[in-house]
């Protein structure tokens, strides 16, 4: 049971509310190796996971609704600021603000070799470069989750899905959705290659393989692009195939994020 050190707030100037400040400076968060949860259902889910639960700002209508599941975590102690909306609402910057925050602390993550011993085959990854999006990036954490990826390889290239908003727009699946970050995204498809996973790119090309046409049923990995340029050719070539959606000429490409969720939901069927 942890203890919760609760401290009302009027103002946000005390220096141990840096952290919640300072929500532009993803760099300073990532070198402190947290991240901020800003969206009420992902403070939930955060307080639900494994990872460490630093601290909360809340609104006092929200500490009455997560005094207790705070109380039940494993923590020693938790401080708690409680500030009204209203004050919430300086830091984020808009007047929709749900009235809950929280920090927690990033923990180690997996290694590919853990991740690929851990995993039940056949395996089902998914790999994406050069994302910049970071609500891009959150979504396709999403799909991954809801489609039983066991695990995203992020490429070197990508922004990091611990970000504020990538963490929103995971909704919180980035707490349970196995991540792991590639330093060279052409050498790990290589390795993945080399024990006998397919690596599949999703991409328009006149090459290209209808999806439908496509066998998923064996270890796949299957690899997007940001929009607009796509996959480089360098990771094109790294890959065994290539894979696209097929539309009508003049709709010739999705958001990446869809075209993840599209391409697992496929993946997945084949399996059932």
């Amino acid at each position: 049971m942890a203890t919760l050190i609760i401290r009302p707030i009027e103002s946000l100037d005390a220096p141990e509310l840096e952290l919640y400040r300072t929500l532009r400076q993803v760099e300073e968060h990532e070198r402190a190796g947290v991240l901020v949860a800003t969206n009420a259902k992902v403070v939930q889910r955060l307080i639900a996971s494994r990872f460490s639960v630093l601290s909360a700002l809340l609104a006092p209508e929200w500490l009455e609704k997560l005094e207790a599941p705070l109380r039940a975590r494993g923590e020693k102690e938790i401080v708690v600021y409680v500030g009204e909306k209203s004050l919430l609402e300086k830091i984020t910057g808009y007047h929709v603000h749900q009235g809950a925050l929280a920090v927690g602390k990033i923990p180690s993550q997996p290694t590919l070799d853990e991740l690929l011993e851990q995993s039940p085959r056949p395996l089902l990854i998914a790999a994406v470069e050069e994302i910049a999006s970071a609500e891009n990036l959150g979504a396709i954490v999403r799909a991954c989750a809801a489609f039983g990826a066991h695990f995203l390889i992020v490429g070197e290239t990508c922004v990091s899905p611990f970000q504020r908003r990538a963490v929103s727009g995971s909704m919180g699946s980035i707490f349970e959705q196995p991540v792991v970050r590639s330093e060279n995204l052409v050498a790990t498809l290589a390795r993945l290659r080399a024990q006998g996973i397919r690596c599949y790119a999703a991409d328009v090309h006149p090459d290209a393989q209808k999806l439908s046409a496509v066998n998923f049923r064996g270890d796949a990995c299957l690899v997007f692009g940001a929009e607009g340029p796509g996959l480089s050719e360098k990771v094109m070539a790294a890959c065994d195939s290539i894979v696209q959606i097929p539309m009508p000429t003049h709709m010739n490409s999705l958001n990446v994020a869809a075209a993840t969720a599209v391409f697992l939901y496929e993946a997945t069927r084949q399996r059932q």
